[in-house]
């Protein structure tokens, strides 16, 4: 099921004195803490701070990933957000992630400044990673400051911090075809199990799916695995 989206306002702005962020609450309000008090909070399970609208004649495209390693919906605001999203699910070090984490704020130049990251990921080693997407050709010099700004907060508090411009086009392929058996009703037992067996000592894909059985039965399972297994390769 996918999230429950509620923008947060984040307009109530106090001028900081360093860096802040603004997030939804388990209520859907604002919850407003120092970037160093924030440090813990799990924000790859909570929802966004901005919606993901659809309208005609947008040229933007939205839309929701199901994440395996989240087990949940994931929104994203374009088809890069959304290549990115697979991109982390592939990804063995994160163990879940979300969308539009949190409304980061800073004072520059007597103004308050603000900037809502697009994606927010939990690594294995309790660590988070910061993600913007944004191809090179588009990134705006007000785009660049929020970026940097970004980068600046996640290395404070030990985060780490990634602006993803594009994928490598041979990688990306295969794992969106792999992405397409991420889900866990492709596990299949005793198939799986009978599949690890087999494919125990190396021998061609297809003959081992047929010593299992019927192919058309046991591919899905087969390529199941081979997502999980797979994840290795980034």
């Amino acid at each position: 099921m996918a999230k429950r989206l509620r923008s947060i306002a984040g307009s109530r702005v106090v001028p900081p004195a360093g860096f802040e962020v603004a997030y939804a609450g388990p209520d859907g309000d604002e919850v407003r803490r120092t970037m160093g008090e924030a440090a813990e909070v799990p924000f790859e399970r909570l929802s966004p701070v901005r919606s993901f609208p659809s309208y005609r004649g947008q040229r933007n495209y939205p839309g929701f990933y199901w994440s395996s390693s989240s087990r949940a919906h994931v929104g994203y605001e374009s088809w890069l957000e959304r290549d990115e999203a697979m991109a982390m699910d592939f990804d063995p070090t994160v163990v879940a992630f979300a969308a539009q984490p949190f409304w980061l704020f800073w004072p520059e130049g007597g103004r308050v400044r603000s900037h809502a990251p697009d994606f927010f990921a939990r690594k294995a080693d309790g660590t988070g990673v910061v993600v913007d997407c944004r191809p090179a050709s588009r990134v705006k010099p007000r785009d660049a400051v929020g970026f940097e700004a970004t980068a600046r907060a996640c290395a404070d508090i030990g985060w780490g911090y990634r602006l993803v411009h594009e994928h490598e086009a041979v990688w990306l392929a295969n794992v969106q075809w792999s992405a397409g058996y991420r889900h866990p009703r492709h596990l299949v037992e005793p198939v799986a199990a009978g599949l690890v067996e087999v494919f125990m000592e190396p021998i061609p894909l297809m003959k081992g799916a047929e010593t299992v059985g019927d192919p058309i039965a046991v591919l899905p399972t087969l390529l199941h695995l081979l997502w999980l297994s797979s994840r290795s390769w980034r």
